[in-house]
């Protein structure tokens, strides 16, 4: 008979105190909040520098992404910030002997659907933070702990697009 395996978590009301305390902490130190779409663009932009730099020079927004960030792009402390995320997820799923390579799905569904769908939702947010300004992270979090309006409504329409949109797409999960 198969035994169910219990896997320890955080109770996610302490992760969420943590969060604010890295949020905080982001503040304080380095007097910004939190951010990922940033590290994106960063990485966009050096692609495009390195691969095809005079397509970088003529177009506005590499023009001006340049001159506004002098220097290598991937130095931003974005960057780093998304780099230690990546390394800690990883070293927290090895040492919780979670780490596998597998793609989580429902049973109804295949993994080259969940894969699809990933892809499609990631490109989605991708365009969208950039309209907004910013991520989930920059615009909604780092906005709401300084007390933005633009962070509240942010968020709103975040999970209020998600609450909407979760009936055509709960197929999928359930």
């Amino acid at each position: 008979m198969n035994e169910v395996k219990k896997t320890k978590y955080w109770n996610p009301y302490i992760g969420g105190i943590m969060l604010g305390l890295v949020l905080l902490s982001a503040n304080f130190i380095s007097g910004r909040g939190l951010g990922a779409s940033g590290a994106i663009k960063s990485a966009v932009v050096t692609t495009v520098n390195t691969v095809m730099p005079s397509h970088a020079e003529n177009s506005a927004f590499y023009s001006e992404y340049n001159e506004s960030h002098p220097g290598n792009p991937m130095k931003s402390w974005l960057v780093f910030q998304v780099f230690g995320v990546l390394v800690g997820g990883f070293l927290s799923g090895t040492f919780a002997k979670r780490l596998k390579f597998k793609v989580e799905h429902s049973p109804k569904i295949s993994s080259k659907r969940r894969l699809i769908f990933a892809l499609l939702g990631g490109a989605l947010f991708g365009f969208g933070s950039q309209l907004g300004r910013g991520c989930t992270s920059g615009s909604a979090l780092s906005g709401m702990a300084v007390l933005s309006l633009g962070g509240f409504i942010t968020m709103a329409c975040i999970f209020g697009t998600a609450f909407a949109l979760a009936y055509f797409f709960r197929k999928n999960w359930i």
